[in-house]
């Protein structure tokens, strides 16, 4: 099975206006735990199934770096993945490691990679290279790795070698950074402790434990101590709520709208998510939840107040905490009555593209007025939009946000590079079709 992912010819879609969102749907596995998942899988002893593996290309380019690293990778049927792991020995890799579009694989796995006796060089496509890597080589030097960046950037290069723990607090809220950390710290020699101010998604503290690892929690401050052993598990993905998010917000759309949505990861560290859909008007019935693995899995139905479409202030922690989810909030932020004002995201500048200014930049060509900020938008209630040409600058995330801003546009969108959504969501406009009432 070969690890590279070749990636779509450019394709465009057209979306047209709804009269209504209705329906019943599946989202696909979490990426952020299918990534975790495979990187511990990969480390671990013993061989791991994974039932509803995420479909995104990210996720995939973890599996095909785990397989260069030694681990073993068998896919299907459908959404399944055995991954028969590497029992904590990982080999030298034949080439560098392709981490394709996925800055979750190379941030992460260079911590758990980097106290290997090799030299291991990531590498990913071009938007990864823009994207920055100093955040991981801070931490990871301080624990004695030696670790080279073109300019704070990929390729990074590791020369891999015996650690020593630290205590770290992280300068910047960051799953990724803390995950790397952790992830350095179980092969560590010592105790490593990491202290966050603003607490970020916690599915790798989840994924250790499910492992087999030891990890202690005392107020803001994670400890994990080093030499630990991993075992492989059984493990169903939860359904992923960043991709959810794009169909909770044309949910809010439409008076009328009636979404449920099956087997949804419902995390407490990402439910942030489901607070703002409410503050904006939506109604969320939680009909079925269940915990696997320290993960929260629930069905919900969404329907959208009487009171209609309502507006929003995010900013602070509430920003970091809902991150992903920033660009469509802010792509139906013209149709709410108050408006919609985010601040502190200035780490949306820095994402797989500029959201902020690919926000604003389709926001504009479908005639919406708003004032950008170098750290959010502030966007005005009240506007009716038209059909534009949509740029979604090979961003999945901007590529979806805008195809459900076009389902209340006066006239139809043409979304171009749409081929982006594949990296997180293949199956995004199936659905769209399928759930959009015209």
């Amino acid at each position: 099975m070969s690890s590279t992912i070749t990636p779509p010819a450019s394709t465009t879609r057209v979306v047209r206006p709804a009269r209504s969102f209705q329906g019943s749907v599946t989202v696909p596995g979490d990426k952020s735990i299918s990534h975790r998942y495979a990187m511990l899988a990969g480390f671990a002893e013993g061989t791991s199934r994974l039932a509803n593996f995420s479909t995104g290309a990210d996720p995939h380019s973890t599996l095909g770096c785990m397989e260069a690293l030694g681990a073993k990778v068998v896919k299907g049927p459908g959404t399944q993945v055995e991954v028969t792991g590497a029992a904590g020995v990982f080999q030298q890799p034949q080439k560098d490691l392709d981490c394709g579009n996925s800055g979750s694989t190379m941030r992460m796995l260079a911590g758990l990679i980097a106290p290997h006796p090799h030299t291991f060089t990531m590498i990913g496509d071009h938007s990864l290279t823009m994207r920055p890597m100093e955040r991981i080589r801070k931490p990871l030097a301080a624990m004695g790795a030696k670790i080279d960046l073109v300019d704070g950037h990929a390729p990074m290069t590791i020369h891999g070698g015996p650690l020593k723990a630290i205590d770290f607090e992280t300068p910047i809220p960051s799953a990724q950074v803390k995950t790397a950390v952790l992830f350095a710290g179980l092969q560590a020699d010592g105790i490593t402790s990491l202290s966050e101010a603003v607490r970020t998604r916690d599915h790798s503290e989840h994924a250790l434990k499910a492992f087999g690892a030891k990890l202690t929690r005392t107020g803001e401050k994670l400890s994990i101590a080093g030499g630990q052993k991993l075992k492989a598990i059984d493990a169903t993905v939860p359904g992923d709520i960043s991709s959810a998010a794009f169909f909770l917000c044309a949910a809010l759309l439409f008076p009328d709208s009636n979404l449920v949505l099956d087997s949804l990861g419902m995390n407490p560290t990402r439910a942030a998510l489901l607070d703002v859909i409410t503050m904006l008007g939506g109604k969320i019935k939680v009909l079925m939840v269940e915990e696997h693995h320290g993960e929260t899995i629930g069905t919900i139905q969404v329907n959208r107040d009487d009171a209609g479409l309502k507006g929003a202030e995010i900013s602070g922690a509430l920003s970091a905490q809902i991150i992903d989810e920033l660009p469509v909030i802010a792509a139906i932020a013209p149709y709410t009555r108050d408006g919609v004002t985010i601040r502190d995201a200035k780490e949306l500048r820095v994402k797989e593209s500029d959201r902020i200014a690919l926000v604003a930049k389709n926001l504009k060509a479908m005639g919406a007025e708003f004032t950008e900020y170098e750290d959010g938008l502030a966007i005005p209630g009240n506007q009716q939009l038209h059909g534009a040409e949509i740029d979604s600058g090979s961003d999945h995330r901007i590529a979806m946000a805008f195809a459900i801003a076009a389902l209340r546009a006066s006239s139809e969108n043409v979304i171009h590079g749409a081929e982006a959504a594949a990296i997180s969501f293949p199956e995004f406009f199936t659905f769209l079709d399928e759930l959009s009432k015209r």
